[in-house]
């Protein structure tokens, strides 16, 4: 459980920060969102690595697209499904991807060849 929880609290984040009606969602600077969507994602992407969960990624991609049009569709909400946010949500996950491969090699150091 210990590997696996950081990427539950970041999964109830994502569902918190996805799903929060307009209304409390906090007025910020144009852009704000797509930095947010590009951390959270890379977030669930790492810890979902960390954890060591079995095609985690491509369930990311599908969550990123899903979130997106559950957004339009769930009308209380009153929010608006993005391709962009999809878009920078892949983005973020490559982001999450490059940071557990970066840091998984500095920990097992330069591989050699013979």
């Amino acid at each position: 459980m210990g590997r696996v929880l950081p990427f539950v609290i970041a999964a109830l984040l994502s569902v918190v920060v996805l799903f929060t009606p307009e209304s409390g969602v906090p007025s910020s600077p144009p852009g704000t969102d797509k930095v947010v969507h590009t951390l959270l994602f890379a977030l669930l992407a790492y810890t979902g690595l960390y954890a060591k969960l079995p095609r985690i990624l491509p369930i990311l991609v599908v969550y990123a697209g899903v979130s997106e049009v559950l957004q339009y569709l769930i009308t209380p909400l009153h929010r608006s499904g993005d391709v962009l946010d999809a878009l920078v949500d892949v983005f973020g996950i490559a982001l999450g991807w490059a940071i557990a491969a970066a840091i998984r090699s500095r920990r097992h150091g330069p591989r050699t060849t013979r």
